[in-house]
């Protein structure tokens, strides 16, 4: 077993584990892509496999069935309520400013670019990417007017987290977040663990604004498009897929394949996550093929991040798809030598692909030279924030009123704990951690610290050390901490005591943690990458984690009294509730309750511990119960912001569980 095989091996004086040679730092994010590999092998032969239309229709309705599902379903349509609250005039064209609301109080600003002349005219959906002032961004306004000039009627909206939709607004009224992505991961985190994710709230407001252009007397609902670039590239590729009123699309600078994804940069922001995707087989390909053979231009930059090899496959594989369906020449492809950005010859592009298939002129129109507006003549409210004016509900509002309708449905804890194994994705029993043993130990009076290293599954290697006051019979001590192992058992740490007292301790690093924890920093953590990779295979990281707990206790006999500290205490708290052999927890520092998470719009390093849906069955801070009657040790537990939370307030938070 782990202790015998380490007192063999206890020499040397270096309690580093692994080498630099050994990247560890890049072992979770290589294990992650590692598997998400298989499945896209997995998708590439259901792909190959398809031959007819049939098998093609067959195909694309069962994604779509499970895209709909992964964003926990679309709500019932409300009045939009819509209302002009002002007009720009341009040249050969006008613009409305626009208010209406996408859910009941939750209200989206918009401009609505009419053409000169009669209508009515075909209607461009035009979702913005990750500008700061939203629709008013240069780039937006030139290709809503270059389309306006062209006969095009176009709605520009704002998404959440920017333009003046800012989420969470300081007293003063100015944004509490800095930068868009950024709210939208925050967003996403509460999203998440509802049974939504931001996408969902992102791709609603886009089939409302749908709603509403196809409302418009100027527009012909029987001609509409969607194009956008970035951020904005995302959501047509999703309002492509799934509303069938989009007759052309043109998604411009998203457009690659999830492999080179993540094999280039990695996940991005969290509307760009959909929850179980890799695991179900959607591939970025899919928003293409999903609506074939509907017309799509796919629009590239050589130089974009998002890989232009990436582009080429989704193409190749559209084409062939579009071909089985009889209409291989309604794909197509633009590539720019330029970088990521809507710039001029992919506005063109689109236009022109819009004008083609909604109009059905295909010629070759220029954009030339032309004013565009200042920020504030677009601007749709008196303070430049919806919230601010409107006092209505933001999307950290939506998502804490479901966690409260959640909470009357939530399991008993025994009945929970099946839940709790395949929300996590962990399969019991769980096997033991394979051990190695390594050489070198430090002496410290009455105690040895000696090293190795567990496997707990393949290409998961986690160093660990072990604290060693001899031939013992104590129960010994798993301790599994969020920043690193080395912090309890240094020298008067606060492992030290129970070594002491005669347990033999072992403080491992859970896998993105300590020696092995990925490099960068986040206010989601350095490891929200591979959070993301979590995400997309079903196998939330803190269900790996839980894995890691329990592989080692298995390893080291069973029965290991458990004590957590910081980011993993939910880990932890997960791993004893699975395993009732474990007989003692520990707790310190970190957080008991998903629920007090969606109170605090703003987090810290907390997308790892999010289990997507958890709460639709359970919570942290039902957990405990499911220990009883072992003992459970709290300390300092803390808000999800990271700020202490007081005796009184922990009190509360499991006044009911108690009884």
């Amino acid at each position: 077993m782990i202790l015998a095989a380490l007192l063999l091996a206890l020499q040397g004086d270096d309690l580093t584990v692994f080498k630099p040679e050994d990247q560890p730092r890049k072992m979770l994010y290589t294990h992650l892509q590692a598997e998400c590999g298989k499945q896209f092998d997995a998708r590439r032969k259901a792909v190959a496999a398809l031959k007819t239309p049939e098998d093609v229709k067959k195909r694309q309705d069962a994604l779509r069935e499970k895209f709909i599902e992964a964003l926990g379903g679309f709500p019932e349509k409300t009045p939009l309520n819509p209302r002009v609250v002002g007009t720009v005039k341009g040249d050969g064209f006008t613009v409305e400013k626009v208010i209406y609301e996408s859910r009941p109080d939750h209200h989206v600003t918009a401009n609505f670019y009419k053409p000169e002349g009669k209508g009515p005219f075909p209607g461009v959906l035009m979702p913005c990417g990750h500008s700061d002032n939203g629709k008013a961004a240069e780039a937006y306004q030139r290709v809503c007017i270059l389309m306006a000039r062209n006969g095009l009627a176009v709605l520009c909206y704002d998404p959440i987290g920017q333009g003046e939709r800012m989420q969470f607004l300081n007293s003063d009224g100015k944004p509490a977040i800095k930068g868009n992505t950024t709210e939208h991961t925050h967003a996403g985190i509460g999203a998440l663990l509802v049974g939504w994710s931001c996408a969902s709230y992102r791709i609603w407001d886009g089939i409302r604004s749908l709603d509403y252009l196809a409302s418009r007397p100027e527009v012909d609902p029987k001609r509409l498009g969607c194009t956008g670039n970035s951020g904005g590239g995302t959501l047509t590729s999703y309002l492509m897929a799934l509303d069938d009123r989009i007759v052309a699309a043109a998604p411009s600078c998203y457009v690659t394949t999830l492999e080179r994804l993540f094999a280039t940069i990695g996940p991005q922001d969290a509307e760009q996550n959909i929850t179980g995707q890799v695991a179900f087989g959607m591939e970025q390909t899919d928003y293409v093929t999903m609506r074939g053979p509907k017309p799509t231009l796919i629009c590239t930059g050589t130089q974009d991040f998002f890989d232009i090899q990436g582009s080429w496959t989704t193409f190749r594989e559209a084409k062939q798809i579009y071909g089985i369906l009889g209409h291989a020449e309604r794909v197509d492809l633009i590539e720019y030598n330029d970088k990521h950005g809507f710039s001029k010859p992919r506005r063109e592009a689109a236009t022109r692909w819009m004008r083609r298939w909604l109009l059905g002129m295909d010629d070759a129109i220029v954009e030339g030279n032309f004013p565009i507006f200042k920020d504030a003549e677009l601007q749709c409210t008196t303070s430049g924030q919806v919230i601010a004016d409107l006092k209505g509900r933001s999307v950290f509002d939506l998502a804490l009123e479901r966690s409260k309708a959640l909470m009357a449905r939530n399991l008993s804890p025994k009945e929970s704990l099946q839940v709790v194994r395949e929300k996590l994705g962990v399969t019991m029993p769980v096997p033991a951690a394979e051990v190695t043993p390594l050489s070198g130990s430090v002496k410290r009076g009455s105690y040895e610290v000696g090293r190795g290293i567990l496997t707990t599954e393949p290409g998961v290697r986690l160093p660990f050390l072990l604290m060693s006051p001899g031939p013992s019979q104590r129960v010994k001590v798993l301790a599994v901490s969020g920043e690193s192992k080395a912090v309890g058992t240094a020298a008067g740490g606060p492992l030290e005591k129970w070594v002491k007292e005669g347990h033999p301790v072992v403080a491992l690093d859970l896998r993105g943690y300590g020696e092995t924890a990925p490099e960068g920093k986040s206010p989601f953590g350095a490891d929200w990458k591979e959070a993301f990779l979590g995400i997309h295979l079903n196998r939330p990281l803190l269900g790996q984690r839980v894995r890691d707990i329990l592989a080692a206790n298995e390893a080291m006999g069973g029965a290991c009294r458990l004590s957590a500290s910081g980011a993993a205490v939910p880990a932890a708290l997960h791993a004893a509730a699975l395993d009732p052999r474990i007989p003692a927890v520990t707790l310190e520092g970190g957080i008991v309750s998903w629920t007090s998470l969606l109170k605090s719009p703003v987090t810290q390093n907390q997308l790892a511990n999010v289990v997507p849906g958890a709460l639709e069955h359970y919570d942290l801070r039902t957990m405990p119960a499911s220990l009883a009657p072992r003992p459970l040790t709290v300390k300092g537990a803390v808000h999800p912001d990271g700020k202490p939370m007081t005796q009184e307030e922990l009190e509360a938070l499991w006044a009911p569980v108690r009884k």
